[in-house]
């Protein structure tokens, strides 16, 4: 796996300050780190603690399945009982409506509309941002850009404010980014009874080994500073992921290694042993929403990605897993039994992967 090291490591002070990866080529495990946390900070070692943002979706989605094959939950019942407050929505009448022209929602919100991102709440890639209703969230005060843990409040006054603005698509309607998977933590804790950060160590991490998982960083001896595109620090390694949230974000809130992401991607590649069955490994990956772009290979699966075409890089159809915007891709291809893990200190610019990505993928899978 020189191959990877040296695609990693050739962008090590061109847009990256460090970086862990790890490719799993059917128990072949090769992994390797390069760089620093910043620039006259301590290297990057192969149990630096990073922040996962978005890859965070599918590790909560995993633990939304635990619920529904224990029953607590079912994907086609309506969410009212246990978040009221997106009980008999309204719906903006078209996309760039003001707040104030709406219509009833044609149907009520279920699990499975969380899952698959289509609740009518949440980013649209294809409009300008934030758009009326992420608008007037950010002006009640909640955060709507990258994450910040520190900056929303405990999970009941979140959804009062949610629950205060009106949808932008109707219920099932439209692949949305991003909210739905904060609504979904908040569903499994009022599910449960159980705050989000204690049910997800219980019932997932705690059972795969997952130690340096969770919301807050208890080891900041191996956590560094988050950047922004040139040279912006972002967070440095004692600021918000260094004290446990009031709202666990279910979104992008995880911090974690290359190690925690590995146990994670061989539970599901393992047909989820020990929290999972097969066929509810099988439902979560499988295509549900798409295409979700023009050339008709990116789908969404139960709270994750899923490729519906082989893509360029090598990773074929049925290629499953998730990027997250602060600088982490974590992909399993069926296929070919590998899976693919990168963690970097440094955000991407746009929702497009930056160069590293882009090679650390053509390289792990091509």
């Amino acid at each position: 796996m020189d191959d990877v090291q040296r695609s990693v490591e050739a962008h090590i002070g061109a847009g990256v300050h460090g970086a862990a990866w790890l490719v799993d080529r059917a128990g072949d495990v090769t992994s390797g780190v390069a760089g620093r946390y910043g620039p006259v900070d301590e290297a990057i070692g192969p149990d630096t603690i990073f922040r996962i943002s978005s890859v965070t979706k599918p590790v909560v989605a995993a633990l939304a399945m635990v619920l529904v094959e224990d029953g607590m939950l079912r994907l086609d019942d309506p969410v009212d009982a246990l978040l009221p407050e997106l009980a008999d929505r309204h719906v903006l009448r078209s996309p760039d409506s003001a707040l104030t022209d709406t219509v009833p929602a044609e149907r009520p919100i279920t699990v499975r509309d969380v899952l698959e991102f289509r609740t009518g709440l949440g980013m649209d890639f294809s409009g300008p941002f934030p758009g009326p209703v992420l608008g007037a969230l950010a002006e009640l005060g909640l955060p709507v850009g990258p994450p910040a843990p520190q900056q929303a409040p405990a999970s009941d006054e979140w959804m009062r404010l949610v629950g205060s603005v009106p949808l932008s698509h109707q219920p099932g309607s439209r692949w949305l980014y991003n909210t739905s998977a904060q609504l979904l933590g908040v569903l499994l804790g009022r599910a449960t009874g159980t705050p989000l950060d204690r049910l997800l160590a219980e019932r997932l991490l705690d059972p795969l080994g997952m130690r340096d998982t969770g919301f807050v960083v208890h080891d900041l001896a191996r956590f560094g500073p988050q950047w922004m595109p040139d040279e912006v620090l972002y967070d440095p390694a004692d600021g918000q992921w260094a004290t446990a949230p009031a709202f666990p974000d279910a979104a992008a809130g995880l911090v974690s290694t290359v190690a925690d992401l590995h146990a994670f991607a061989n539970m599901l590649r393992s047909g989820g042993f020990p929290v999972l069955r097969p066929d509810t490994v099988a439902l979560m990956t499988a295509p549900h929403v798409g295409p979700l772009d023009e050339a008709g290979r990116e789908a969404w699966g139960l709270g994750l990605g899923v490729a519906r075409l082989d893509l360029p890089d090598g990773r074929h159809a049925g290629t499953y897993g998730w990027d997250g915007g602060m600088g982490s891709t974590w992909w399993t291809d069926p296929v070919t039994d590998t899976v693919a893990i990168l963690l970097t200190t440094d955000a991407w610019s746009s929702p497009q992967p930056t160069p590293i990505f882009t090679e650390f993928w053509r390289v792990a899978f091509g």
